[in-house]
């Protein structure tokens, strides 16, 4: 299948082609390493209309939606309106569109939307590109496909009904005769759009796309040649770089500096002192020192040589040992009780036995490979701006706010981001750059290192968690307790929360258990960092504390585990949260549409125990271990095989089965389950971030290190397949990882591992 190109929605404004002559191109050019297509800042007209709006006629053109036009000249052109960050939409939405519209796959045309609120959300997060676009990219193809009928028909004085679209023309069934797609556009472009309840969708069987296991990544090739632009690409002539010295502890005010010495650095230009951060932390500018220089080694060399003085804010007292045991204390106290059923406390009194455990994870840090990096121009009242961004209508808004000016001034353009995992939802590096051009008066490049990631990041929340089950003589969970404290989120936008909100329902008060008497409850915890969401949000610390507490139930009930956790699942039934007195977000989707579904938990553990063949004993010196989860409307069981050697764990082999209900694009489902085990085993091995003073100790790889290549597990994965509504893919196989590996690493050597991670106890 022949490559397809990607271009941008860049605005005609600025600077496009000074994007494109220091593109990696150029890099691989100067090393004589040839070069392929460029894929991104390619000239192109901006796409107007709001949603399913109907374009002006044109001769040239045809828009039956916001996400699809036709050119005369045959080529279809898709509109990508979200993030590519390696999970592959860039060709999965095209898949969706191309499929319903009957297009040649060779004459789809990818174009990276701009900030635009007439897409929709476009923040990239959350599992949501699929799941909630599905529908609409659907409608969005046939409505065109529709269009395109009607036209020839029209155009032949023929019946719709003996008009069909077959690859990129219509074809008049009872003759043959066919018309190109192209010459159909000007006839198209003045018909109205159809109802899209009138709209025929294809049926599964119909689909060319949809489903299919061969369509190759559209700027698969770019990427890997390194023909693409990522937000640390991006030049423009006459361009500044600047990196920043933000405060060591958040909130932290700037009392002086010296900059003699970073004005000597050969290459640097100005120092610049910026306002102080006022909390809430937001997605604004941090605050510091500003190092302005001709490039970026002379930047960072400069803020190197600043000597400055910081007023410590109260997170100074920030320290992650004391922080522990606070959080700890926590949970024995619950502010809030977000799950009751039954009476937890008397099923507890009258137990045949309680077992108590307590969990911790620590606090943790995205780090992408890409650190966060943006470019900003400032002219003539417009921000053009280029980043690595996961949300950039949620940039240009928070441009416009914190610079006062008009949204429609500020251009986000989307560049590929070198990896995101929620860090770069949050725009603050964005506004950095905009803030700093606007006082340049020059395009300005803001470079955010590895270390300032580290240490200055959003980070997703230390938590301890403690869970208590009564057991009766037949070993039948009658009572469930899971207390939990934790910096929730919402103290990011407002200063003071304390008390988790939404991340209660990440694997807390969706626990899935068939048990009586159940209650969850929250302590408060107060933030001392910014935090934020990350891959999974708190799904990997509850998942990991409600699936390693299965585990240990079933061996305290001498029971195998997998028969165990399909005991307590119980029934097949859909569970009512409601009827729990819990109030359940479900993802934002529709609790009917997409349920707790007991069955499907129960169908993907069968289904990875048969992989793993889970009833087979093992080899000596290697055991399994399982575990299920349900996050972002998908199911996902895991079995981890591990052996140990010399005191040391390795993963050796892992299981996935999946249920994500309609696979859109199984090989993209398979790599997101195969970057999820090494994603969650980074953060079962490595994942942890202390602090000592309100400052983060960790500073670079050397010190917060990720699984590399010894690390990485021979992994299979399962795609169960179903008609259900899609679900999310990119996140849910992150949250079974760990507990599957502390199960088997428990079931190898009976010691349970209640802390993470897993280095920390000397076993890896």
């Amino acid at each position: 299948m022949a490559e397809n190109k990607v271009k941008n929605q860049a605005t005609n404004r600025a600077s496009n082609n000074h994007v494109e002559n220091v593109s990696r191109r150029s890099f691989l050019k100067s090393l004589g390493l040839g070069s392929g297509a460029l894929v991104l800042a390619v000239n192109f007209p901006q796409v107007s209309g709001l949603p399913k709006a109907f374009a002006a006629p044109a001769a040239t053109k045809f828009e039956p939606s916001v996400y699809v036009h036709i050119n005369a000249d045959d080529t279809v052109g898709i509109i990508v309106h979200r993030s590519e960050m390696g999970q592959g939409i860039r060709t999965s939405i095209p898949m969706v569109v191309a499929d319903e519209l009957e297009a040649d796959w060779q004459k789809i045309e990818v174009i990276q939307g701009l900030g635009d609120k007439k897409y929709g959300s476009q923040n990239t997060d959350g599992s949501r590109s699929i799941r909630n676009f599905y529908q609409p990219l659907r409608e969005a193809g046939a409505t065109a496909r529709t269009m395109l009928e009607q036209a020839a028909a029209n155009q032949w004085q023929v019946p719709v009904a003996e008009c069909y679209a077959k690859a990129n023309k219509i074809v008049h069934k009872p003759t043959g005769k066919t018309a190109s797609f192209g010459s159909l556009v000007a006839v198209a472009a003045t018909l109205p759009v159809p109802d899209p309840i009138s709209l025929k969708l294809k049926s599964k069987a119909e689909f060319n796309f949809i489903g299919k296991s061969d369509i190759p990544l559209v700027d698969g090739y770019d990427i890997a040649t390194g023909n693409t632009t990522y937000g640390y690409d991006v030049q423009l002539p006459d361009m500044e770089y600047v990196v920043i010295a933000r405060p060591p502890v958040l909130a932290s005010k700037l009392v002086k500096f010296d900059a003699s010495k970073a004005k000597k650095v050969p290459g640097v230009i100005d120092v610049i002192a910026l306002e102080n951060l006022e909390e809430p932390p937001l997605f604004k500018p941090l605050g510091g020192v500003a190092v302005v220089a001709k490039n970026t080694w002379a930047a960072m060399q400069g803020r190197e040589a600043l000597v400055i003085e910081w007023e410590n804010s109260e997170h100074a007292n920030y320290e992650s040992e004391a922080y522990k045991k606070a959080l700890a204390a926590s949970c024995d106290a619950p502010s809030a009780i977000l799950r009751k059923a039954g009476d937890v406390e008397a099923a507890l009194a009258s137990a045949d036995k309680v077992f108590a455990a307590d969990y911790y994870v620590p606090e943790l840090i995205h780090v992408p490979m890409e650190p966060p990096a943006a470019t900003a121009h400032y002219h003539e009242g417009v921000f053009d701006i280029w980043a690595c961004t996961q949300t950039p209508q949620s940039a240009q808004g928070t441009v416009a706010q914190l610079l006062n000016v008009p949204p429609e001034k500020v251009n986000i353009n989307v560049t590929l981001l070198g990896g995101g995992f929620g860090r770069k939802s949050k725009p603050d590096f964005i506004v950095e750059a905009a803030m700093m051009s606007k006082l340049r008066g020059k395009p300005v490049k803001v470079c955010w290192t590895r270390e300032d990631e580290i240490q200055n990041g959003y980070y997703h929340a230390v938590s301890y968690q403690k869970l208590k089950a009564g057991v009766d003589a037949n070993h039948q969970v009658t009572a469930w307790q899971h207390n939990v404290a934790l910096p929730t989120i919402s103290s990011t936008f407002a200063k003071g929360a304390d008390v988790i909100a939404f991340e209660a329902d990440l694997g807390l008060i969706d626990m899935p258990y068939d048990i009586a008497n159940v209650q969850c409850g929250a302590g408060k915890a107060t933030a001392h960092t910014r935090i934020g969401w990350l891959r999974s949000v708190t799904n990997i610390n509850q998942a990991f504390a409600v699936c390693s507490f299965a585990d240990e139930l079933a061996h305290e009930a001498q029971k195998d585990p997998k028969d165990y956790l399909l005991s307590l699942l119980g029934d097949d039934r859909h569970i009512d949260l409601a009827a729990q007195n819990a109030e359940y977000g479900n993802y934002g989707s529709d609790i009917k549409q997409y349920p707790i579904d007991t069955a499907r938990y129960k169908n993907v553990v069968n289904r990875v125990a048969k992989m793993a063949h889970w009833d087979k004993p093992r080899k000596p010196g290697k055991a399994l271990g399982i575990a299920v989860h349900r996050s972002f409307a998908t199911y996902v069981a895991c079995v981890a095989e591990v052996s140990e050697q010399n005191g040391k764990i390795k993963v050796d082999n892992m299981w996935f089965s999946v249920d994500c209900g309609t696979a859109v694009n199984p090989e993209r489902i398979r790599s997101q389950m195969e970057g999820a085990a090494v994603f969650g085993i980074s953060l079962a091995f490595y994942g942890e971030l202390t602090a000592k003073d309100g400052v983060i100790k960790q500073t670079n790889f050397h010190d917060y290190p990720v699984a590399r290549m010894a690390d990485t597990p021979v992994t299979e994965i399962d795609i169960v397949e179903n008609d259900a509504p899609p679900g999310g893919v990119g996140e849910p196989g992150v949250p079974p990882v760990a507990p599957a590996i502390a199960n088997a690493i428990f079931a190898l050597t009976g010691k349970r591992h209640r802390e993470l991670p897993l280095a920390k106890q000397g076993i890896v």
